[in-house]
């Protein structure tokens, strides 16, 4: 990690239990707001066939690809079954005077 921080957006943009979409310097990103008000960052694009998660569905900690269904844990990027076998890639995300910003 570079430990660069970026501006993603206000915090409150991203509805609880929700994902949006973040490009940057050529990357797709996805950010998370848990249940619990906790904000995640993730690579944006499926491992599986590469589309944009942010299309997907968030329940419970887990993204679901919109395409085929595969499922991540987007807290830690783990892939939680098959179509998808290979893990998101995480990264640091932090919230100051309401706006989130992730490490790259």
């Amino acid at each position: 990690m570079s430990g660069n921080w970026i501006k993603v957006c206000a915090a409150d943009a991203i509805d609880e239990e929700d994902v949006m979409r973040f490009d940057h310097g050529g990357k797709t990103f996805a950010i998370y707001r848990s249940p619990e008000d906790d904000y995640f960052a993730t690579d944006g694009l499926c491992t599986h066939e590469q589309v944009h998660l942010a299309d997907g569905l968030v329940m419970d900690n887990i993204i679901e690809c919109p395409k085929h269904n595969g499922r991540f844990d987007y807290r830690t990027g783990e892939a939680k079954g098959a179509p998808v076998c290979v893990n998101l890639k995480t990264y640091p995300v932090k919230v100051e005077n309401g706006t989130v910003f992730i490490a790259l």
